[in-house]
């Protein structure tokens, strides 16, 4: 049932954070050992949420195991008991004013340098640089181009959130540690390069969330990008659509917000609200429905996408739930994502065998207008690899892959082997079945098995049973 949106439209942001949580009315109904958990964790890892999302989102009589409150609130094991115990140790000193702040801090990044901040070559080989007048090459910092015709620009004072996921891949924006984040606060940069290489047809502005920005900040983004001929596509990632509704619905510059979206789509620019929804209930409420509602009047379109989430949405129920109610709102489900090897990948990581059984169930039950949806897609260094399902190659089980996107263009939608691994969670995990599956892995060299090309698919998967016995 679709909740009213009086209440919510009148609603405030207020942001919860380490600093006020104590403030939270629900504080103190919770666990008193889940309470140092949280205040522990989240010395390492960033916490912030909003009372939109505690008020409406969460379900209290269900926590700790309540979807969304796993989704937004730092759980004991997304750190190993090492790490934990030695945060738990500084913090308890720091408490009776035996280590300083500055201590606290240095055990906190020591932490955060191991939990692999940059995946996929983020830092060292996305980063572009521009051709300058004197014919030497500037480094683009804050912008990242992995895929020929798309680009990734961090807005700076988009670089934070109405509420930080406890998975988010992009976690070290948030942590205060300067060499680990992206921003960049020069479009004009951005244009230069986008002239200097018209194959790019498709600008993402992410973050953090670029919606936090006021209409009149996101506009200075936004606009010059119009008068590049080159650039078809605009797309936007954001949270807000799940986290703070109101910004589209009933914030001070909602409409002003709006009326930027029509007069992008009036330049003849597709403009993309690529919304991160990771679970039904943050469909649930009006306010919800009706920000993705306005979105679409403008012109724009609402894309839906998110990872596998152990704690989550891990249950076929839900995603199933979750794309019947996007396709029915006129968002288009889009990618179902694998969980990424960042962070606290090790407390929500799903076995790739796993997502593929949980995605073909969600998938089995919903109508075609809700399956432009494609996954289990893992964006791994070479490229988006889509996990297409198990089967036999000469009597050996395999996982059957192929590249939606890739560093390499040629290796796309090309179909290719890996051998079953029922514990594997990563791309990186998996070897290749044969020598001919070998260049698929562009940046490794495993010695492959040798086995004949002889494909016979399954009737059903045996994945699960696979799992069951190991």
């Amino acid at each position: 049932m679709v909740q009213s949106t009086n209440g919510d439209r009148n609603q405030r942001y207020r942001a919860i954070t380490r600093a006020n949580i104590e403030k939270m009315p629900q504080w103190e109904k919770i666990d008193p050992d889940l309470r140092e958990a949280i205040e522990v964790v989240s010395l390492v890892l960033p916490f912030r949420t909003n009372q939109y999302v505690t008020d409406r989102l969460i379900d209290w009589s269900a926590v700790p195991n309540d979807p969304m409150f796993q989704l937004t609130f730092p759980q004991r094991g997304m750190l190993s008991d090492e790490h934990y115990d030695s945060m738990l140790a500084v913090w308890r000193s720091y408490k009776l004013g035996n280590t300083s702040r500055e201590e606290l801090k240095l055990e906190a990044d020591r932490i955060r340098v191991c939990l692999n901040p940059h995946p996929a070559g983020q830092m060292t080989h996305n980063v572009p640089t521009l051709v300058n007048e004197d014919g030497k090459r500037e480094r683009l910092e804050g912008i990242q181009h992995k895929y020929r015709e798309t680009v990734l620009f961090f807005p700076s004072q988009g670089q934070t959130c109405h509420a930080y996921c406890t998975f988010c891949f992009r976690w070290a924006q948030f942590v205060g540690m300067e060499d680990l984040k992206f921003a960049s606060r020069e479009v004009e940069q951005l244009v230069r390069y986008l002239r200097q290489n018209p194959q790019v047809s498709d600008v993402l502005l992410t973050g953090g969330d670029p919606m936090v920005m006021k209409t009149r900040v996101l506009e200075e983004y936004i606009r010059p990008l119009l008068d590049v001929e080159s650039v078809r596509t605009i797309r936007i990632g954001t949270k807000s659509v799940a986290y703070w509704p109101q910004r589209f619905v009933s914030d001070e510059d909602a409409d002003d917000c709006l009326r930027l979206f029509e007069s992008v789509v009036r330049r003849g620019k597709q403009l993309s609200v690529m919304g991160h929804y990771c679970h039904p209930v943050e469909l649930s409420t009006g306010v919800a429905r009706e920000a993705v509602r306005r979105i679409r009047s403008t012109g724009a379109n609402v894309r839906m996408q998110s990872p596998m989430i152990r704690h989550v949405n891990d249950d076929a129920n839900a995603w199933a739930e979750l794309w019947r109610t996007g396709a029915q709102l006129g968002a288009i489900p889009y990618y179902f994502f694998v969980e990424r090897d960042t962070g606290a990948k090790r407390y929500f990581e799903v076995p790739l065998a796993e997502c593929w059984e949980i995605f073909r169930a969600a998938y089995q039950q919903v109508s075609g207008v809700a399956r432009t949806v494609r996954g289990p897609s893992m964006s791994a260094f070479p490229g988006k690899v889509h996990v297409l399902g198990v089967t036999r190659v000469g009597g050996q089980r395999a996982f059957v892959l192929e590249y939606l996107q890739a560093r390499d263009p040629t290796l796309v939608r090309r179909p290719f082997f890996a051998r079953f691994d029922p514990r594997a969670t990563w791309f990186d995990q998996l070897r290749p079945l044969t020598e001919a599956d070998a260049m698929f892995w562009p940046d490794e060299s495993p010695k492959p098995e040798t086995t004949p090309l002889r494909v016979r698919v399954e009737s059903r998967s045996p994945a699960r049973d696979e799992i069951s016995r190991n």
